[in-house]
């Protein structure tokens, strides 16, 4: 018996788009669905967190069949007005994830999808704790409960062929550098690295970093790429995921 074609993932994030880039997306975005069979963003769809900014995006979607799934980042988040971002994105078909998952199938494959937009902290030997000032608990214990759930959504992933995980900002330090090290903690977490092991994700896909790495892995040998759009320097990334990716 022949093995199957692996699975083709178009993934992307921060595209920024403002009320003047209407039109200029679509045009990089023909003939996707030739060469995917997914399509992934990885936050910060807007510049301010403005609404009319998301629906930008939106429009610029539709143009794809592909199924759509993606996560907020922080800049969506600016105006808080990021339940009408979200309103905004789906009405592009785009499923939109912040701790959950989503089950999908994809090239005759059964594909789970978890997907938060993650927050900072820091990395291990470099980051920060739940001590002392209200604000710094506060600060590391929101990173804690947004892995906790993103550990949950995977868990929630029963009887799929892949496991993915999907952020907006970074699970390990590797993808980082290429940023300013006294950022790294405003960029990602090690948090959220115990929750793509410890949820036995065979992937993960983040943005947020926009001078980073594209590849690392976490501790437990997860591949995660940073598919930044100042990173990969294009509409979108193909990535293919055999089999069994890990």
């Amino acid at each position: 018996m022949s093995a199957r074609p692996p699975l083709r993932v178009a993934a992307v994030g921060d595209l920024h788009l403002g009320l003047d880039s209407g039109g200029l997306l679509a045009p990089e975005l023909a003939g996707v669905e030739e060469l995917a069979d997914l399509f992934l963003f990885a936050g910060d769809a807007t510049r301010h967190g403005d609404p009319a900014e998301a629906q930008v995006l939106a429009t610029e979607l539709e143009t794809i069949s592909l199924p759509k799934v993606g996560v907020l980042g922080n800049h969506d988040y600016h105006s808080d007005q990021q339940e009408l971002i979200t309103k905004h994105l789906e009405s592009s078909g785009m499923t939109v994830l912040e701790q959950q998952a989503t089950t999908l199938e994809v090239a005759g494959r059964r594909v789970g999808i978890a997907g938060t937009k993650g927050f900072g902290g820091g990395f291990r030997d470099a980051g920060g704790s739940d001590f002392g000032e209200p604000e710094m608990k506060a600060f590391i214990r929101h990173t804690q409960e947004i892995a906790a759930g993103l550990r949950a959504a995977l868990d929630s992933l029963d009887d799929v062929e892949v496991r993915i995980a999907l952020l907006h900002y970074s699970p390990i330090a590797a993808t980082l550098f290429g940023e300013k090290p006294e950022i790294f903690a405003f960029l990602g977490s090690y948090l959220l690295e115990e929750a793509v092991d410890d949820g036995r994700a065979d992937v993960a896909f983040h943005g947020h970093a926009h001078a980073g790495a594209e590849t690392g892995f976490t501790a437990g040998g997860v591949p995660v790429h940073n598919v930044a759009h100042p990173v990969i320097r294009a509409a979108y990334k193909i990535f293919e995921l055999p089999e069994r990716y890990g």
